[in-house]
């Protein structure tokens, strides 16, 4: 099971689809309840199956190059769902019963069953045709889904339900036909007809999907055994920001450490939070904001970008930093392949603590050579440290001064950052001047 750290989830922005800028309002483009739940489900239950996940990626892939368009109406799903879920007794007569009270109380009172029944069945025949319509041409294209649409259409062309759907809607039913289907369908057939809208439902996923993968020009990685310990992309960019800067990234367990330097504002939490969404997502077997991307299937993942103090525990911004890092420490220890990030590590306390904690840390992570690690610093001086493992590589994001202004092109660049900017923006903003104006009025 992929770990679902709670911590990392609300860093990175997964979940939540009322949540400004969150991955999973990306993709809410279902049209269905029953499409919303399962989109929740894959988003909060990544794969850790190689084929699983390739086996995912191509049905999305499928559903994006055939153009496929949602072809059932939302309203009719769940009446029809309503009508599925509502209880039938299991003896046919007294279901006959039960239906001609229903229509004789209908007919001198305002009680709603008997109209209910009738539009349930309508909806259930309507949804059942467009069902029908949708797999029959589809069931003969050679695809990822191919054998899923013949399974469908096979069920589809039970004798029952092809009679079902040869009904016409526009005529009154007699009460023993509807008492008949009524009996049917929630009895004998309502596996059927649960798998038909369990169908319907990943329809709307693969569709919804798709469509985010084609509008924002992302593409799909592959997933390669755990073993290889591998993560390579072109291109990689934050999914929800647009016209993100695309980066080059190639990590694996002869290089397993990412040492990240640059000045403030020059893109580093940006960029491990797209490398983080990303290598989530990827394991969801969904579409990536990067033009190519490989990635060896881990158990999971762990940042560390924005702790916070914890007063509720007493815990300082230091001790929560601490804390992460040991909760990281004993899920690598425990040998797990997973992924690990951390953002400006110790910057609750002094220059030297951090130093010091900042070297010890990347040192003793990097000897996980089956976990991949990612550590950004203000602290040059650890880079300096660190020359000697051969299995860190060194880079940064650079600032390029345009006059006294700087300017972020936010590109991934190979080295360790010399850029010192911090008095400089200070001066730029006036701050010192300020201070200096004895009689100053805001």
């Amino acid at each position: 099971m992929f770990n679902n750290d709670k911590q990392t989830i609300e860093e990175l922005n997964i979940l939540g689809k009322f949540r400004q800028g969150s991955v999973y309002g990306l993709f809410a483009q279902v049209k269905t309840r029953g499409g919303e739940q399962l989109l929740d489900q894959m988003f909060r239950n990544p794969l850790q199956d190689t084929t699983s996940i390739n086996q995912r990626s191509a049905v999305f892939q499928f559903f994006q190059q055939e153009k496929l368009i949602f072809p059932f109406d939302a309203s009719q799903l769940t009446i029809m769902r309503e009508f599925l879920d509502t209880e039938s007794g299991n003896n046919k007569i007294l279901v006959l019963a039960a239906t001609l009270i229903k229509k004789l109380l209908a007919s001198v009172t305002r009680d709603e069953r008997y109209k209910k029944m009738m539009q349930g069945l309508q909806a259930t025949i309507v949804t059942l045709n467009k069902c029908f319509q949708f797999v029959e041409p589809l069931s003969n294209v050679t695809g990822s889904f191919q054998n899923r649409f013949r399974a469908i259409q096979n069920m589809l062309q039970t004798p029952e339900l092809e009679q079902l759907r040869l009904i016409d809607i526009y005529t009154s039913l007699p009460v023993k036909t509807l008492a008949a289907y009524e009996y049917l369908l929630k009895g004998r057939m309502k596996d059927k007809l649960a798998a038909i809208m369990e169908f319907i439902s990943e329809v709307d996923v693969n569709i919804a999907v798709g469509n985010t993968a084609a509008t924002r020009g992302f593409s799909y990685a592959t997933a390669l055994p755990p073993a290889m310990n591998k993560l390579e992309a072109k291109g990689l960019a934050h999914p929800c920001v647009e016209r993100a800067v695309g980066n080059d990234l190639k990590m694996d367990g002869q290089s397993n450490v990412l040492f990240l330097t640059g000045a403030n504002m020059a893109g580093k939490s940006t960029l491990m939070k797209a490398i983080g969404i990303n290598f989530y997502l990827a394991h969801m077997g969904f579409p990536v904001a990067a033009s190519f991307m490989e990635f060896s299937v881990s158990e999971g993942l762990y940042s560390s970008i924005n702790v916070a103090d914890n007063i509720g525990l007493g815990y300082s911004h230091f001790y929560a930093e601490v804390v992460r890092v040991k909760q990281a420490a004993v899920a690598a220890a425990s040998g797990k392949r997973l992924l690990l990030m951390f953002d400006e590590l110790f910057k609750g306390t002094n220059v030297k603590d951090a130093y010091d904690g900042t070297l010890a840390v990347t040192e003793g992570f990097a000897d996980y050579k089956n976990c991949l690690f990612i550590v950004s610093t203000h602290i040059i001086e650890v880079g300096d440290a660190l020359q000697g493992k051969s299995n860190i590589q060194f880079v940064y994001m650079p600032t390029i001064m345009e006059g006294s202004r700087p300017h972020y092109p936010y590109k991934l660049e190979h080295g360790i950052t010399e850029d010192r900017q911090g008095m400089l923006i200070i001066n730029n903003e006036g701050i010192l001047g300020l201070l200096e104006e004895k009689n100053y009025e805001p």
